[in-house]
């Protein structure tokens, strides 16, 4: 309960945003996972269970979002994943 107030501060006293973003999840040679959020470059984390690293993506994110000014914001918003494919490559 006590989150939900504290986002609801934030989204009408501050006057911010809510924004979404696509997360690719991966699972690390140790046993962890990391995730990567392609719409903002280099935008990364990494987490011992899924909850962990859903945790961490979600304050890198707004980590990253704080340095960013409205303009930057809004063109993020125009870029979506529209798909995950899988190549194969001969090396």
């Amino acid at each position: 309960m006590i989150m939900y107030l504290l986002l609801l501060e934030r989204l009408f006293m501050k006057k911010e945003r809510v924004y979404e973003f696509d997360v690719v999840i991966l699972e690390d040679e140790s046993g962890g996972y990391i995730a990567l959020v392609p719409a903002l470059p280099g935008c990364h984390t990494q987490g011992d269970t899924i909850d962990d690293v859903m945790r961490n993506v979600k304050e890198a994110i707004e980590l990253y979002l704080e340095t960013l000014s409205d303009e930057e914001k809004e063109e993020l918003l125009c870029q979506k994943v529209v798909g995950v494919q899988r190549v194969k490559a001969i090396a």
